[in-house]
């Protein structure tokens, strides 16, 4: 399990780092343009993914860290209980369970969460995120991945 957790460490630590340097060298909602669909642009997010309930007046700051706790609770729980051939749930699990704890951060010592990467066409944007956000995103993914059977380890019986 302390290599899986190692992962989840990394995610927290990139995610950590990357906000930091962004909360430090830009002013709020200043964007940077990175490429014709990508910027940087500093956002505060008070709510959920989306922006969920970010107008609800404060109160889900803590619903939202409570919630996060639980879940980060369970999935160490879940981790550690894993047989060892299921790499890639492990993977999977690692990962949101570094995104929830980073976000976590945010809300507990901030108040939001700090968000900065910006998808966009013409005039339409991706609601902004950040590396913890992206790593949940790919930890679920790869959770239904797994769960439909797409990969299989390779067999070390035979």
């Amino acid at each position: 399990m302390l290599k899986w957790l190692g992962l989840s460490l990394l995610v927290i630590i990139l995610d950590q780092v990357s906000k930091l340097a962004i909360s430090g060298s830009m002013q709020l909602y200043q964007s940077i343009p990175v490429m014709p669909f990508f910027k940087l642009t500093y956002v505060h997010n008070t709510g959920a993914a989306f922006s969920f309930l970010s107008d609800a007046g404060g109160w889900q700051r803590w619903f939202f860290a409570i919630l996060a706790l639980v879940i980060s609770g369970v999935i160490a729980v879940w981790l550690a209980r894993l047989k060892h051939h299921e790499i890639l749930l492990a993977v999977a699990l690692s990962l949101v369970l570094g995104g929830a704890i980073g976000n976590l951060i945010d809300r507990l010592v901030y108040g939001y969460v700090i968000d900065f990467l910006d998808v966009y066409y013409q005039t339409w944007h991706w609601p902004a995120f950040n590396i913890a956000d992206s790593a949940i995103t790919l930890g679920v993914i790869l959770m239904l991945v797994e769960s439909f059977g797409l990969w299989k380890p390779e067999d070390t019986a035979g």
